[in-house]
């Protein structure tokens, strides 16, 4: 059973409070042979699901815990997959009737088996080149898995900031509730976006760029130097981090709504 029929079988009497507890803590942490210990009640605790860092898995071990995790949890976020893995755990996915959520130029995907219904807040998704748009689309993704709408305008950078503006105020009226800026470079776009619109921004500082600030240091430091207030800033790539954030905050205001 699934926590919401554990709970609705609890509540008409067709189990113990004490077999409800011995059902609840098998939601808790799925242990995969020697590989893996997979967090399933994570969503449920903190709002945040388990996520699968593929980067590094070989191939048996990262179907395993992807089929472990969507047999308790209706989607999961498989982050960065090798590329010459990624082809195979498409092939994988459609065998096992899981449907899929791909992301322009990133190997990360959003693997579900009924439909996430956008029941979360709005948040904005902005990047500076298109060289950022992977990044981007991974933390488009991993806001979706958390339920939110997003409205993303990519290439939209400060070397022509006449694109900028007609998207921010696009964000206004559409009432995102956290914007997220993918930036390389000198990572100017962070801060720009957070002087002009009155809701958190959070920065991600893309590993685009050469020379002295090269690999996304260049715009780590300068996101993380800011003057305009309300800007936070996570480390170099990390979509999967700047969507869960501002998915939470999102999230947050919008049951405040309710």
């Amino acid at each position: 059973m699934d926590l919401e029929q554990i709970l609705k079988s609890l509540q008409k009497g067709k189990i113990s409070v004490s077999k409800a507890e011995k059902l609840l803590s098998l939601h808790s942490i799925e242990k995969i042979e020697n590989i893996a210990q997979i967090d399933i009640g994570r969503k449920n605790r903190k709002g945040i699901p388990e996520v699968i860092f593929a980067e590094r898995k070989q191939l048996l071990d990262l179907k395993k815990i992807i089929k472990k995790i969507l047999l308790k949890n209706n989607n999961v976020v498989v982050s960065r997959i090798r590329k010459k893995d990624f082809e195979n755990v498409l092939k994988f996915s459609k065998r096992n009737k899981y449907k899929i959520k791909k992301g322009k130029n990133t190997t990360t995907i959003l693997l579900y088996k009924k439909i996430i219904q956008k029941t979360g807040g709005n948040v904005g998704i902005i990047t500076a080149g298109t060289s950022d748009i992977g990044v981007a689309e991974e933390a488009r993704l991993m806001c979706e898995s958390m339920n939110c709408n997003c409205i993303c305008s990519y290439d939209a950078g400060i070397a022509g900031l006449h694109r900028t503006l007609p998207i921010l105020k696009e964000f206004i009226e559409k009432e995102v509730d956290s914007v997220i800026v993918a930036a390389g470079m000198e990572g100017a776009l962070a801060s720009i976006v957070s002087s002009m619109i009155n809701v958190p921004v959070i920065g991600v500082p893309t590993s685009v760029g050469y020379g002295y600030g090269e690999k996304g240091t260049g715009a780590l430091a300068a996101m993380l130097q800011s003057c305009s207030l309300g800007l936070s800033v996570v480390n170099i790539d990390n979509g999967i981090g700047a969507g869960a954030i501002a998915s939470k905050i999102s999230n947050q205001k919008n049951k405040s709504r309710k």
